[in-house]
């Protein structure tokens, strides 16, 4: 089967794409394309894989860069091939030839590129490197390498939907001390629970970071198990592990 990748027209011509699991070398749980070595599926399965999406974007293996994602605002700027990832969950370089990666299973994989500028990054933004700031840390490590705020877009790939996001009161609680506007990212549910826009809120965060063009592709992890990997949804099902789908841009 080949590779299912979706693109966005405003990160062109740079090649990128939030890849699905289709096309991939795993099995069992993780049938389909896993690229997280994090995961219990057998390492050469996932090193086939990577190896698929470096082809697809036309680089070699090891130009593949990527970080060990802890949840949290780090940003890493790469100039050569990072065989040892450092812990971050943002990623940018201007360094042609490079791709960069970030990992997800219903956190927000974003795709960053100011493509006159010549400088591209990735950010793993769940709810927690969401609200702590990852999304514009990136910008601003894009801006040190030479990018205008302005000329940014960023795009935002497939993650889980508000219908599929149930939290408890004291999730809501954390982004009402922040800033109380964020009640408007949140639904009423059943039992007392409610249901968090994810999306919704790192397109806010990227708008009011200033960046020129910022969307959704609106692909939820949780509802289309043929296509992507969902740790929420793994965990739904009692299953032992869960696959990470790939989202990667390169100059």
């Amino acid at each position: 089967m080949t590779l299912e990748i979706l693109t966005a027209d405003c990160l062109a011509p740079l090649r990128h794409g939030f890849f699905t699991r289709r096309g991939g070398a795993s099995s069992g749980v993780f049938e389909g394309l896993n690229c997280g070595f994090g995961s219990s599926d057998q390492h050469a399965a996932v090193s086939i894989n990577r190896g698929r999406v470096a082809q697809a974007l036309d680089v070699a293996a090891d130009r593949l860069c990527g970080v060990v994602q802890v949840h949290s605002s780090r940003v890493d700027t790469v100039t050569e091939a990072n065989p040892t990832p450092p812990e971050a969950d943002a990623i940018v370089t201007a360094t042609p030839g490079l791709a960069i990666s970030v990992l997800t299973a219903d956190c927000q994989p974003v795709l960053f590129a100011d493509a006159e500028a010549g400088v591209i990054g990735a950010a793993h933004a769940g709810w927690q490197g969401a609200l702590n700031g990852v999304l514009e840390e990136t910008v601003t490590s894009m801006e040190a390498l030479g990018a205008t705020r302005e000329d940014i877009c960023a795009v935002i790939g497939p993650t889980i939907s508000q219908r599929a996001y149930e939290v408890g009161p004291e999730f809501v609680e954390r982004f009402l001390d922040d800033d109380p506007d964020n009640a408007r990212f949140f639904a009423n549910g059943e039992g007392g629970r409610y249901q968090f826009d994810l999306p919704a809120y790192g397109l806010y965060r990227l708008r009011s970071a200033g960046v020129g063009h910022a969307e959704w592709t609106r692909h939820c992890t949780y509802s289309d198990p043929a296509r992507f990997y969902s740790y929420r949804r793994t965990t739904h099902r009692k299953e032992v592990d869960y696959g990470r789908l790939i989202a990667a841009i390169r100059l």
